[in-house]
């Protein structure tokens, strides 16, 4: 399949060329080949993009509720009828099976978007306090986003269409690895009718683009998911304006399993939810604590559901598993199972290399690691690729200290048959999601972390409320 505009930005409502000449090749991570050519973008790019986001502000500021939400609409209406492409874009650029592609990575695309337009119907943008004051709630400005390559669609989603629905103007940067469903999203916002410079795509680097952006003195806000690494130096690099920056970061989620769960259900579900999206999820379990009286019990039923997985081509419909999206991911994959090993992991399933019949490729062999003790670097380092760690605990105290024991806290699983004792330790697990019995949180269900996972929410109202500023207005 070729892809238009691989070689253009999307800067005031047109595709336009590049001001430089920079290229790189977008691979396959199935094939290890590329299938597409990108234009990469420079400070004299972003200075476009930001020149038409600000120019096109005062107008799509003082928009109505009305007329945002019939824009959200129609954008949700072209999303829908091009649903397909997306879900093959992302299977070929990330490596994501084309049935997961469909089922999640793509319909991510549809939930989110009707969660941001209930939540914009609903929203209180005027109220009048108990002291007689006005308080108005108003679009912060032009708005900078960057987003990572796991979740190319999920992500874009959850900073566009908020940032739209608030009436903020934007660039969006998103990874250079996975590119297409950007250009397709740029495509279907002006199919839509995106008022010209309100929504504008710029590809790069992000020591370059990423920072371009987040030095901008016209861009009021940055908007940025990806490594807590990445997360520091968008930080860094938008101190000296004193902008507003939110980051959804890294994590190092602990899911806890009592004996009083459903252990063999609940062990099986917490290792399919740790390999799934081949473990590229920021969010994904990829701490299990057991408690010790079925620890052995959970072992075994770890090692079945592990072995259970298969890995597959992309293109290939089913539940498996595809490959790693980069070369980058693949030795880093690698590096973190032989430090494993160094550290005296006990191996119970997968290990190093790919798995059986792939010589191309970044396939990876799904792994868990039983004994590990929360101080190895394989408990505490994120890993992001499909391998588990299991850790034994004693009392529910133990288990809470074990889970905060991190510097991370995005998301956490806890499963019990006891809700007395799940509110009572979900209340003191500090990440930002607590997912309970299997269950997963509700698109418009805020997103977001503590600690180094990160600053703010994404999703809903309060995913709304990251884009506007707050102004009182005295009593008259």
């Amino acid at each position: 399949m070729t892809y238009s505009h691989t070689d253009a930005f999307y800067i005031d409502g047109a595709w336009v060329s590049p001001l430089g000449s920079n290229v790189i090749d977008v691979i396959d991570p199935a094939t290890e080949a590329p299938f597409a050519q990108l234009a990469m973008g420079s400070q004299s790019d972003v200075d476009r993009a930001a020149a038409a986001a600000k120019a096109a502000f005062p107008a799509w500021s003082q928009t109505s509720r009305e007329e945002r939400l019939a824009v959200n609409s129609r954008i949700l209406d072209v999303y829908k009828r091009r649903f397909e492409e997306f879900a093959q874009a992302i299977s070929t650029e990330m490596g994501a099976p084309i049935s997961f592609s469909r089922d999640e990575q793509a319909a991510v695309g549809v939930s989110h978007l009707e969660a941001v337009i209930d939540a914009l119907k609903d929203f209180t943008f005027e109220e009048i306090l108990e002291n007689g004051d006005l308080l108005v709630r108003g679009p912060i400005g032009v708005c900078g986003l960057i987003t990572p390559w796991n979740w190319p669609v999920n992500q874009i989603v959850l900073k566009v269409i908020p940032a739209l629905a608030a009436g903020c103007t934007m660039v969006l940067k998103p990874s250079e690895l996975t590119p297409i469903s950007a250009i397709l999203y740029a495509e279907v916002l002006h199919e839509a009718g995106v008022p010209a410079g309100v929504f504008n795509l710029v590809h790069g680097e992000g020591p370059v683009v990423g920072a371009a952006l987040s030095r901008h003195p016209d861009i009021a806000m940055m908007s940025f998911t990806g490594s807590t690494r990445g997360g520091v130096a968008v930080t860094h690099d938008s101190a000296d304006l004193v902008k507003r920056v939110a980051l959804e970061l890294g994590g190092k989620s602990a899911n806890l399993i009592f004996a009083d769960a459903d252990v063999d259900a609940m062990v099986t579900a917490g290792v399919q939810m740790c390999m799934g999206n081949t473990g590229q999820s920021c969010d994904a379990p990829t701490r299990m604590l057991v408690e010790r009286s079925v620890y052995d019990q959970a072992v075994d039923v770890a090692i079945k559901a592990c072995n259970a997985i298969t890995v597959g081509a992309p293109d290939q419909e089913g539940d498996h598993i595809g490959p790693l999206t980069s070369q980058m991911q693949f030795d880093k994959v690698q590096a973190m199972i032989q430090m494993a090993l160094d550290e005296g992991a006990r191996l119970i399933a997968g290990g190093l290399g790919r798995p059986e019949g792939f010589d191309t490729g970044y396939y990876v062999r799904p792994t868990v690691f039983a004994d590990i003790h929360n101080d190895m670097r394989i408990a505490r380092e994120e890993v992001f690729g499909p391998v588990l760690v299991m850790i034994p605990f004693d009392t529910e105290e133990d288990a809470i200290r074990i889970a905060n024991d991190t510097p991370y806290g995005l998301s956490s699983y806890l499963s019990s048959g006891d809700p007395d004792r799940i509110r009572r330790v979900a209340l003191r697990l500090e990440a930002g999601n607590v997912n309970v019995n299997g269950g997963y949180i509700a698109a418009g269900s805020p997103f977001g972390g503590y600690k180094q996972s990160g600053i703010g929410r994404e999703g809903g109202e309060l995913g709304l409320e990251e884009f506007l500023e707050a102004k009182a207005i005295s009593a008259y």
